[in-house]
């Protein structure tokens, strides 16, 4: 284990040098950079633009060296923490992001749990009670749950629980606790506040979960060793839990790679939709105007969560199917 841990790693660390590589030309692919940009948009409203200052900026900045240097220093920046300056805040990027990546953890990481925590239970029942009322009606709602946009559930569930529950429309938190530090009151109002986006983003990924569980625990229900272990009269729920279930979730684990990046890239419209504080606003702002450090930061996260991701399930994998060998090819 500890040396396919390691390879693992190593793995890792050469996936995100190269997609680190891959983010900062698809930055620098648009033409001129967040400066162009800002000149562009003053001349554009008739005022007058300080050639020399603009200049000198650039040169502040380091966007008048070549492209692989400018690369080294934001990878460099990477590794020891420094996510670079955002141009556009006129900050470092760790300022801008502030309590916005602490509050996108929080959203994405409640969804993951949210749609495993739902989905598994149906996705069993469906499978273990086929075409009956209850399978056709969970069924349906998984097809309306992967219909539907997310945006538009997310403006419909903000108009119910403001009429309903009287929660505020759009944030994370009630207004008076924006820019104020943690208190329990503001820990409660961030809660009153979760549910509604979770529900938003979670449900096409729960549909979709429910989908692949049922299909994978039917296909394996009908299989010859089942047939044999009722034969032999073990109990459904054990032979259940024994062996049909625990081949099933191999699917179920090995989602976890791209479930990460998919919540929270999903995430992303929905937060404008919403008003959320969250990173989604900042990073289609920074695609727009080109603020490359900030854009860059945020597509270096999602992936680092997508590699991490995989990492998980492969191990959890490993650990639920002893038929999965780690070292090479299985022994005869």
């Amino acid at each position: 284990m500890f040396n396919y841990l390691s390879r693992r790693v190593l793995t890792m660390i050469l996936t995100l040098l190269a997609i680190s590589v891959l983010v900062f030309i698809i930055i620098q692919l648009p033409p001129g950079d967040y400066l162009t940009t800002y000149i562009t948009e003053l001349e554009s409203q008739g005022e007058l633009v300080n050639t020399e200052k603009i200049e000198e900026l650039r040169r502040q900045y380091g966007l008048d060296r070549p492209m692989y240097e400018q690369f080294f220093i934001w990878v460099t920046g990477l590794v020891q923490g420094d996510l670079g300056y955002s141009f556009e805040h006129g900050l470092p990027v760790t300022d801008v992001v502030g309590d916005r990546l602490f509050l996108s953890l929080i959203l994405n990481f409640s969804t993951i749990i949210f749609i495993y925590v739902v989905s598994f239970p149906i996705g069993v029942y469906s499978a273990t009670h086929q075409y009956s009322w209850g399978d056709h009606g969970l069924t349906l709602l998984g097809f309306l749950g992967l219909a539907t946009p997310n945006f538009l559930l997310a403006l419909i569930l903000l108009y119910l629980a403001n009429v309903f529950f009287g929660t505020s429309i759009g944030g994370l938190m009630d207004p008076i606790y924006i820019d104020q530090p943690w208190t329990m009151d503001k820990v409660l109002s961030v809660f009153e506040h979760l549910w509604v986006p979770v529900f938003v983003i979670g449900t096409s990924g729960t549909a979709g979960m429910i989908r692949r569980l049922r299909a994978n625990l039917l296909d394996e229900l009908q299989k010859q060793y089942v047939t044999t272990g009722r034969a032999k009269g073990l109990p459904p729920g054990r032979l259940l839990r024994k062996y049909p279930l625990r081949i099933a979730l191999n699917f179920f684990v090995a989602d976890i790679g791209n479930l990460l990046p998919a919540v929270i890239s999903g995430a992303e419209i929905v937060a404008v939709v919403m008003s959320l504080p969250t990173t989604g606003p900042i990073l289609l702002s920074a695609l727009q105007s080109q603020d490359m450090y900030l854009a860059g930061s945020f597509l270096m996260f999602l992936a680092v969560l997508t590699v991490f991701g995989v990492l998980v399930s492969d191990i959890l994998l490993a650990l639920l199917d002893p038929r999965i060998r780690l070292g090479g090819s299985a022994s005869k």
